[in-house]
């Protein structure tokens, strides 16, 4: 599933490249997870203002209105001025004047939403409950420990479901947790301060780390330039189970968390 650097790593792929562009058409294929929300005649003529990332949404400020662009589990997008006809898994594309947008999604969990502004409810719907940026001023020390204070839950699930912090998933929290020293099942309230900073600073590291590198592709994730992304050689837990830690040598453990897969080093992860 693409998580925040690959949808960063896609938007900075395209974004210079579209800015400025007219809408000539749009197309849709096969129905995605939500409806467009407008007439697609509605968009020609419009002219592109910018492309912005809020979590997992892609937002593309249009003269009126703005696009919000969601990848889904399998999705991708490509940006191009000649790309061949549409594919059985392609269902959106945006004809612009600088070249189509388009979107790829085998199992259409993506979507693409029309708003008349990022205020309106049909927007609101999709961003009002995202946490905070973690790479944004407003990711503060402070405002995350207090946050954390308030859960039981074990701290990796409180990181996967974006109320405090927005975007870090399953690779990026692994990976965060094991930098930081903590392990993934601890309770978040049970992190004092000196271990909270250290986990605010390992969130960060490792999601600009991950965007440099452009992403993690597992299987088939690709930016909207059609590059792979290189992070998935840098882990030093995930996807490592009974490897040795790259630090201490102990056999990398695995557990199951909430459908989701844990990877933690005993030693260097000890509590």
């Amino acid at each position: 599933m693409p998580e925040l650097p690959e949808v960063e790593a896609t938007r900075r792929s395209f974004a210079d490249a579209i800015v400025g562009a007219r809408v000539q058409g749009l197309w849709l294929g096969k129905p995605l997870r939500w409806p467009l929300g407008c007439v697609p005649q509605a968009l020609v003529g419009l002219r592109v203002l910018g492309v912005r990332r809020r979590g997992k949404y892609l937002l593309i400020d249009l003269e009126r209105g703005l696009l919000l662009l969601h990848l889904g589990m399998s999705g991708s997008l490509r940006f191009a001025m000649n790309l061949p006809p549409p594919g059985g898994h392609d269902h959106f594309d945006l004809v612009t004047s600088r070249g189509t947008l388009r979107l790829h999604d085998p199992r259409r969990f993506g979507a693409v939403v029309y708003a008349p502004s990022e205020q309106h409810p049909a927007a609101q719907k999709l961003l009002a409950g995202l946490g905070v940026e973690p790479l944004s001023e407003a990711f503060t020390v402070e405002q995350f420990a207090c946050g954390l204070r308030k859960s039981r839950a074990p701290i990796k699930q409180v990181l996967l479901a974006g109320r405090l912090v927005v975007g870090v998933g399953n690779i990026y929290a692994n990976e965060a947790l094991f930098l930081a020293g903590i392990r993934p099942t601890t309770p978040a309230m049970r992190l004092g301060l000196a271990r909270v900073r250290k986990l605010h600073a390992a969130i960060r590291e490792v999601l600009a780390q991950a965007i440099a590198l452009g992403g993690t592709t597992l299987r088939n994730f690709s930016n909207a330039a059609g590059a792979a992304g290189h992070f998935q050689h840098a882990t030093q837990v995930y996807g490592r189970a009974d490897a040795p830690c790259r630090v201490c040598g102990a056999p990398i453990r695995w557990l199951q968390q909430g459908q989701r897969s844990s990877y933690f080093c005993p030693r260097c992860q000890r509590a």
